[in-house]
């Protein structure tokens, strides 16, 4: 079996190991029904929808209409 010659120094070592360590970017699509960017496989956390059926019941943003804050 061969043996190399002469010893690899520690910065190439490093190197070769830092190649792979890089992250990668999220796979994100498109929602068909509203258009937002959900994960693949995943139900849309906007809509509820999976594969054009509802099957997340999502319950309506109220708009608040308070004066909380605006003490004017």
């Amino acid at each position: 079996m061969p043996v190399p010659k002469k010893r690899h120094s520690n910065i190439r070592q490093g190197k070769r190991r830092f190649s792979n360590y890089r992250l990668k970017g999220l796979n994100v699509s498109k929602c068909p029904q509203c258009g937002a960017p959900t994960m693949p496989h995943q139900a849309c956390p906007t809509c509820g929808t999976y594969e054009g059926r509802q099957v997340i019941k999502l319950k309506d943003k109220k708009s608040k209409k308070g004066t909380k804050g605006n003490k004017e």
